[in-house]
């Protein structure tokens, strides 16, 4: 069973990074046909696609909307891909959370449970 733990801080001052790391368990991050996906929701909204990193770590795609300010990386040695997101403002205030997506598809199969980001001073 493929489980995906999201972890980092939940809050973070406006203009400060956001970083947070996605731990996958049952299953290798460089499988063949998968790849990594951030998503977040806003109080009171929708979900939306942030970006995602391939299986073999060589190539990225983000959401136009927020590529300038988007980073999404993996370590291998820890099974863990991790979204780092520049310039935070109130806005970005959400939860975050990682799944996976199967290659081929716009299946995202498995999803951690999220995790609550605020952005205050």
């Amino acid at each position: 069973q493929v489980q995906l733990q999201e972890s980092g801080p939940g809050l973070v001052k406006p203009a400060q990074t956001l970083s947070l790391a996605c731990t996958v368990s049952g299953g290798s991050i460089t499988s063949n046909n998968y790849y990594w996906n951030w998503i977040r929701q806003p109080p009171g909204k929708g979900l939306e696609w942030m970006g995602y990193i391939n299986y073999r770590g060589d190539d990225t795609s983000y959401n136009p909307s927020l590529k300038s300010r988007t980073s999404i990386s993996r370590d291998t040695s820890k099974n863990q891909f991790s979204i780092q997101l520049n310039s935070v403002t109130p806005d970005d205030t959400a939860v975050y959370y990682c799944a996976r997506g199967v290659v081929g598809t716009d299946e995202m199969d498995y999803w951690g449970k999220g995790t609550q980001v605020t952005v205050s001073s």
